[in-house]
């Protein structure tokens, strides 16, 4: 039978992501090579974030001693929580949950009027994302500084966070935020590159059910 040429370039386009796949999967398997002494996997084993399957997983050997572990997972929290945070934006102006009024009354520029992809970043007034970067630099520095390593700034919901009453909730809750904040980073990254590659936002594509990045018609592949 005859293909047409089209068909062969995306055939060979999909077994390349197949392959890419395959090969991230073989990066993330234990390596034999990691050698760390006996004292401080005891440590790790013992440290939030470090859990079945994997256990203490650290393939590149970057985690040299104790404070470099402690100083990796607290960037890692804090960037699973930007990413949660990101994530739970996606989903509320996709759907078009806006603030009524202007974002900018001197531009004539409404909330609503600003894009619901990755592209509205850009159509926020200079002055705007200024006024976020400072909000930001004062959580980070002053509210809840990114030198608290611990990540924990008090934030209690009653007995949700009981922690003094139950110790082994404190546990389960703080890996599930490390969880849910690791998936929350894929699925940011995977949302934007989605965006940028097809030219829809994540609402669009799933009410075309077209998560293709192909180009090939809709359907994932």
């Amino acid at each position: 039978a005859h293909f047409p040429c089209h068909y062969y370039y995306y055939l060979k386009m999909k077994l390349a992501i197949a392959t890419l796949l395959a090969g991230s999967a073989a990066a993330f398997a234990p390596s034999a090579n990691v050698q760390s002494s006996t004292a401080l996997n005891a440590y790790e084993e013992s440290e939030i974030g470090t859990m079945a399957p994997l256990g203490y997983f650290d393939p590149l050997g970057y985690i040299t001693d104790e404070d470099k572990l402690i100083r990796y997972r607290a960037v890692e929290r804090k960037h699973g929580r930007i990413a949660m945070m990101a994530m739970a934006g996606t989903f509320v102006h996709n759907n078009h949950w806006t603030f009524d009024g202007y974002l900018s009354p001197s531009a004539d520029l409404k909330f609503s009027d600003i894009s619901t992809g990755i592209g509205g970043l850009f159509e926020v007034p200079p002055a705007g994302l200024l006024q976020i970067l400072l909000f930001c630099g004062f959580v980070e520095l002053a509210w809840w500084p990114a030198t608290q390593l611990d990540g924990d700034y008090g934030v209690r919901l009653g007995t949700l966070n009981d922690w003094e009453a139950q110790p082994a909730k404190e546990l389960r809750q703080k890996n599930a935020e490390l969880n849910n904040g690791r998936a929350a980073m894929m699925a940011i990254a995977g949302t934007i590159t989605h965006e940028v590659v097809t030219g829809q936002t994540f609402a669009e594509q799933a009410a075309a059910g077209h998560f293709s990045p192909f180009g090939d018609g809709q359907g994932f592949f």
